[in-house]
């Protein structure tokens, strides 16, 4: 089986193919002649992995996947949410998204945080959507060297690291985006 995931972030292909079985083959976009930027503009993070995965399969006609994960802050009132790659701009920088967030926590006692990623399917012209949560609070100071994105500044509930002190195969094992990833490989191993 073939399957496209949908993105050009190589450190998310590196996650996943970790995850997927090997009977199944991983395309990235580049392997299918895909280099336009795919919008993002809806207003949901849900929302966001449908209209990826779609615009895949109707413009390139492949079984495709596409997930899109944010950052809720609770104190934030769920923010950057849906805006977590673009928080401090267009430039999409982790090191300006952390330096913004950093900010805007301090002060605040309540650090409470959780990732979502939400993974959209498109297989035999069905569409299927699966959610992983992976609930931690924002530390004050970066710590790790692993990972992308928020990893380093994000602790997960009942663990003493960051995501970016972790190996990758605990990270994929408690987080947000291994949870989504498994409930779609359960629905592949099912129709296998």
């Amino acid at each position: 089986m073939q399957l496209v995931f949908a993105t050009n972030n190589s450190n998310k292909i590196k996650e996943v193919q970790a995850l997927i079985p090997d009977h199944i083959k991983l395309l990235s976009l580049e392997a299918i002649g895909c280099y336009e930027d795919i919008p993002e503009t809806q207003n949901t993070i849900e929302g966001n992995a449908i209209q990826k995965a779609t615009y895949i399969k109707e413009k390139y006609g492949y079984d495709c996947f596409a997930d899109d994960t944010g950052l809720e802050v609770e104190v934030l009132n769920g923010q950057p949410g849906v805006f977590s790659a673009r928080y401090a701009g267009e430039q999409r920088s982790a090191e300006d998204n952390m330096t913004k967030l950093l900010m805007e926590m301090q002060n605040k006692t309540n650090r409470n945080a959780q990732f979502k990623t939400v993974v959209a399917l498109h297989l035999n012209n069905k569409q299927y959507t699966f959610t992983g949560i992976c609930e931690g609070e924002i530390i004050e100071n970066k710590q790790g060297g692993n990972g992308f994105g928020y990893d380093p500044i994000f602790k997960p509930k009942g663990f003493k690291e960051t995501f970016a002190e972790m190996e990758l195969s605990l990270k994929n094992k408690i987080g947000h985006r291994g949870k989504a990833i498994s409930q779609l490989v359960g629905l592949l191993n099912s129709k296998n």
